[in-house]
């Protein structure tokens, strides 16, 4: 895959995420932290789902060829507005990661072990590719629960991005 395609995606995850934590200001805390029938109930552990699997998970594994051992649901952040902070900031690490790695290690494989234990080698830039539809996946679960809760989304589609930029 084309390092550009990867970085563009980077780049959408990042326009993505500000959208999505902006569209979530007009929701109270209750609200959020509230079962609302997500695969990983709340709004809440959502998103430190998605900040756990992208930044905990993910991250390192690219970044340094290391796996930490989590449990999918467990809460790296219990406050809020730290879980926003933090999960914006770190997509901020992605483009950086994939300008800096060679294409030809794109291209190769990432050797990295599975939550449970085992060692697995997929394509790197697959990987990459993965992390990024994974937040597009829980991204849209959470927007369906937005406006559940009667609340307005943000359009998130990747062509409003390149039409912002246009």
């Amino acid at each position: 895959m084309a390092k550009n395609n990867l970085l563009l995606m980077a780049k959408y995850n990042i326009w993505a995420t500000e959208k999505l934590l902006l569209a979530l200001q007009d929701l109270d805390e209750a609200q959020i932290r509230a079962d609302c029938g997500l695969y990983f109930g709340s709004i809440f552990a959502t998103l430190n789902h998605m900040l756990l699997a992208e930044h905990y998970l993910w991250y390192p594994r690219c970044a340094e060829g290391k796996s930490q051992a989590y449990r999918l649901d467990h809460i790296i952040e219990t406050d809020l507005s730290r879980l926003y902070q933090s999960f914006a900031q770190n997509a901020q690490r992605w483009p950086e990661l994939i300008q800096a790695t060679p294409v030809e290690q794109l291209d190769g494989k990432l050797n990295y072990t599975s939550t449970q234990g085992q060692a697995l080698s997929l394509p790197y830039a697959a990987i990459l590719q993965h992390v990024f539809n994974h937040a597009t996946h829980h991204r849209g679960q959470i927007t369906a629960a937005i406006t559940a809760m009667g609340g307005v989304c943000p359009e998130l589609d990747l062509v409003y991005m390149l039409l912002e930029d246009a």
